[in-house]
């Protein structure tokens, strides 16, 4: 009866253990929706981080910045206070993307009279926060800086 007990708990001690294999992709989804270039600047130092840590534990990553509202200003050509960080890591960083609302972005046009252009590494999509839960529906990790 003991060695039977035993052998449960360290069983069960065993599963409940996390198990961290080498060559995970993680994927994660940031959401900026303010136009602060602090806010900007933070999540792209995240995005540096977590990328440099997940990459030294030899794992890959996929990160998608979603901007929608005031933080669409992030990825406005015009705008945009941090876009040759962007250009830079866009480079550097393979997985990176940069989704821009689409909702956000013909709103910016309608009150501009004319089509506000996008930073070349953003793409457009329909709507950013449905691009969020699309993301998380799918297993992306969110963090919102």
């Amino acid at each position: 009866m003991f060695k039977s007990t035993l052998g449960a708990v360290a069983l069960a001690v065993t599963i409940a253990q996390p198990v961290f294999a080498e060559g995970v992709n993680h994927r994660i989804a940031f959401h900026v929706d303010q136009n602060d270039p602090a806010v900007m600047n933070m999540t792209l130092n995240n995005v540096k981080n977590v990328t440099a840590y997940f990459e030294s534990q030899g794992d890959t990553v996929e990160i998608e910045v979603v901007a929608y509202g005031p933080g669409l200003h992030m990825l406005r050509a015009d705008t945009s206070p941090v876009a040759d960080r962007i250009s830079v890591m866009s480079l550097e960083i393979e997985g990176l993307t940069f989704a821009a609302c689409g909702n956000t972005a013909r709103k910016m046009s309608n009150a501009a009279g004319h089509d506000i252009e996008l930073l070349d590494e953003a793409e457009m999509v329909p709507s950013g926060v449905v691009q969020l839960v699309l993301l998380q529906e799918q297993g992306w990790a969110y963090i919102r800086p």
